[in-house]
């Protein structure tokens, strides 16, 4: 199976980590690729951004990098698209999920919480739910 993670901070990212290795454990042969941090790729993801690139808090400096924050989400999104994963998780990070979620219902007709993985067949047919601690 093919798992995108979007992470977009240090818990967000130690938490998606711990996902990637549970579900190592279930399926060695699975791949992972996504935006988040250096806990993340020592797990075995392939990320597309770090999240110390995408953070950014409060209004003003959101305002002020706004040009990076739109390009960011219409990276990941082209690259969500391209790579075509099975699942997608969204880890934390709201403003950045939100947008980004929104997608995800239309590609994969649910959103997925941070403390389930919902397993799909390739045509996007729900076959099951694993709940990871």
């Amino acid at each position: 199976m093919r798992y995108y993670i979007v992470a977009g901070e240090a818990s967000g990212d130690l938490h998606a980590s711990n996902l990637i290795k549970a579900i190592r454990q279930m399926d060695p042969a699975a791949a992972f690729r996504g935006c988040g941090g250096d806990l993340m790729r020592d797990a075995g993801a392939e990320l597309l951004l770090h999240y110390k690139d995408m953070a950014f808090m409060g209004f003003w400096e959101v305002f002020v990098n706004l040009k990076t924050v739109l390009g960011n989400i219409k990276r990941c999104k082209t690259d969500i698209m391209e790579w075509n994963p099975d699942v997608l998780v969204l880890v934390d990070y709201p403003g950045f999920n939100f947008v980004t979620g929104g997608m995800s219902e239309v590609t994969f007709h649910k959103s997925v919480h941070p403390n389930s993985v919902l397993r799909f067949e390739t045509n996007r047919k729900r076959i099951g739910r694993t709940s990871v601690p």
